[in-house]
């Protein structure tokens, strides 16, 4: 497999903010406080992905915290940050400050381009290798927001569907041996302790969160 890094891949740029929004494609949650700073939070299955995912925010200059979420999951979140407000004004609807009962708040932004380094962040918070190709996990409290998920995808080169209503958690699938290899050639090779969830690697029973906001 040619691993040429392409202009897309999470290796072409240096880390910045911008890529925590990968973290929204999945089931991560920004919370507003006002119109002054703002909060992101996920809820993840497995320790070594909350800790991973602290260092990427580290890593953008956003130090984050790795604690026990209520649903007693492990959760990575930050504290309420100025830098993040343009992620939040972008993702949450309008007049919407955070977790709804009936839906995120979240919706894909107008223009909204999907970038290696976006989709890895993706893949740490929410990916895992299914029966028949990888899955990336999106919000089940945010239905709006799937078909689009989907749509940008493709011009990265990586066409793929969604998991069908009898599917356990709903997810973005992606098969084919061609874009299984853009899919991995974009996210780059995963960091230790990541290997099973990654691409190529053999699928296991998961203990997938529920979408939970964050707590203040």
């Amino acid at each position: 497999m040619d691993r040429t890094i392409s202009l897309f891949s999470a290796e072409a740029s240096g880390p910045g903010l911008g890529d925590l929004a990968g973290l929204l494609c999945c089931h991560g949650q920004i919370t507003g406080f006002g119109r002054t700073a703002a909060r992101l939070s996920v809820v993840v299955d497995e320790p070594w992905r909350a800790h991973v995912l602290a260092r990427e925010f580290r890593c953008r200059g956003a130090d984050a915290q790795v604690a026990k979420a209520e649903c007693g999951h492990p959760q990575v979140r930050t504290s309420f940050r100025v830098d993040l407000l343009p992620l939040a004004l972008r993702w949450l609807r309008t007049g919407c400050a955070g977790p709804a009962e009936d839906d995120s708040g979240k919706e894909v932004p107008d223009g909204f381009r999907l970038s290696g380094a976006m989709l890895r962040m993706w893949a740490l918070a929410g990916g895992r290798p299914g029966t028949q190709g990888y899955l990336l996990g999106v919000d089940p409290l945010a239905p709006n927001m799937h078909e689009r998920l989907v749509e940008a995808l493709t011009p990265l080169g990586v066409t793929a569907k969604l998991t069908g209503p009898k599917a356990e958690v709903p997810a973005v699938k992606v098969t084919g041996k061609r874009r299984l290899e853009a899919l991995l050639e974009l996210i780059g090779e995963p960091p230790p302790g990541a290997e099973a969830a990654w691409p190529g690697a053999e699928p296991r029973p998961v203990s997938h969160p529920e979408a939970a906001p964050s707590t203040a």
